[in-house]
């Protein structure tokens, strides 16, 4: 077994995997080892997207990037698309198809073939992948690392084992799904080489409601929009759908949302999230909506009229929260009653006591400051021959293939970065 290899790569997810395969295919002559210290890699792409893999999207820009700076976003984006990222994974043998807002999936809607593929591509470029060997160590000497794992598996060593690398890659992901094996351990090995840290909280999170009224409305859904304020100020505004559960609110909305609260709470501020059911239509228009239905229909039920807007169960549950009779007519809206109706539809506070946390965030917000990082090489500005990609960096993505995109895109440039330095030659 070669301990020397020339590049170690600390984590064999998507970003890993990616990073080993671009490095390699640069750069053949290079000896590329992925440690990871799960028994089986890939644990992550194979539970994303209810295990069907949301590959990318088809437009991916730093605008849907939270965490560090969207200039150096751009850069690691641009430098690989998700066009170039589809036709990646269409020469490995993955075709992909579009879905709402965007997403492409495998064809297959099997999360198994992407992995599968990426490893069957690894093999080819003679990639050794090494799982259950856990990296406890990385000491920087003068032109090499000493990497040092420790035994994590059934298919690991029986003993500590050191590599000696002339680069080395973060891949570590963050905190979520920790039995994915995302502990976070990959920032404590960041700091031992000189790098700050970002305090981390979950993202893409369902959240979970205060009480029990929303119990009625498990497993429906509708398209909304959520203000996030902080300090009583709007500091953001989403949309998309959203879905009620037995503990609270999940959907793409709620945990794009999750990120944001997760946040505020962190900096100790006063956050809410404000809901609107009826897909981000303003307060005047909502209104005059339903003015217009009050003279053309004063003997319908409010309920039976709300339901023209949202699923009935959502009309039942509004016009409870603004104290409207179950039996109300229209006729029986007074302007104050009508008015405490539109507001309950168009900004409805969600009480928020928590979100699921890491073991159901889809990815972790904070990490590695991205400004710690040449975005043109993902190389470590601190500890030159270190390379830093996906999930540790203070990077994350809103829901809908974005995270994986800055995986592969982040890989790619890492893997190029690491081909050029080290050109190929084994020393």
């Amino acid at each position: 077994m070669n301990l020397s290899p020339d590049v170690v790569v600390v984590g064999a997810g998507a970003a890993g995997l990616a990073t080993a395969i671009f490095c390699a295919r640069h750069a053949p002559l290079l000896r590329v080892v992925c440690l990871d210290g799960a028994p089986r890699v890939g644990a992550k792409i194979l539970v994303s997207g209810g295990s069907r893999c949301n590959v990318t999207n088809t437009t991916v820009t730093e605008a849907d990037f939270w965490g560090g700076s969207p200039r150096a976003v751009r850069s690691v984006l641009r430098a690989f698309p998700a066009s170039r990222a589809a036709e990646f994974f269409s020469e490995i043998g993955v075709a992909l198809h579009e879905e709402e807002d965007g997403k492409l999936f495998p064809d297959s809607n099997r999360s198994r073939d992407v992995l599968d593929a990426l490893l069957r591509e690894a093999g080819r470029l003679g990639i050794e992948i090494r799982p259950g060997q856990r990296v406890t160590a990385i000491e920087r000497g003068e032109s090499r690392f000493l990497v040092t794992t420790a035994p994590g598996g059934s298919t690991s060593l029986d003993r500590p084992t050191a590599y000696l690398a002339r680069a080395v890659v973060l891949a570590t992901g963050g905190r979520s799904i920790p039995k994915s094996g995302s502990d976070g351990f990959g920032y404590e090995l960041a700091r031992r080489l000189g790098h700050g840290y970002v305090e981390t909280t979950p993202a893409l999170a369902p959240l979970v409601l205060n009480g029990n009224a929303h119990a009625s409305l498990s497993g429906i859904s509708v398209r909304g929009a959520v203000a996030v304020r902080v300090n009583g100020r709007v500091a953001m505004r989403l949309e998309g759908p959203i879905l009620w559960t037995h503990f609270g609110v999940s959907g793409p909305l709620a945990l794009n949302a999750s990120r944001h609260w997760h946040r505020a709470r962190l900096e100790g501020q006063q956050v809410e999230l404000v809901l609107n059911v009826c897909g981000g239509e303003s307060f005047e228009d909502v209104e005059a909506w339903l003015l217009d239905r009050q003279r053309e229909r004063p003997k319908a039920r409010v309920t039976t009229v709300l339901a023209e807007k949202v699923p009935a169960a959502v009309a039942d549950y509004i016009g409870a929260l603004a104290g409207v009779e179950a039996n109300a007519t229209l006729a029986h809206l007074g302007r104050e009653e009508r008015r405490a109706l539109v507001r309950s539809l168009v900004e409805s506070r969600l009480d928020i006591r928590d979100s699921r946390g890491y073991n159901f965030a889809e990815v972790t917000a904070g990490g590695v400051p991205l400004e710690e990082v040449d975005p043109a090489r993902m190389e470590s500005r601190i500890c030159p021959g270190l390379y830093l990609v996906g999930e540790v960096l203070d990077v994350d993505g809103r829901l809908g293939g974005f995270n994986f995109q800055w995986a592969w895109s982040s890989g790619w440039v890492a893997g190029r970065a690491i081909a050029r330095a080290l050109d190929g030659r084994r020393t």
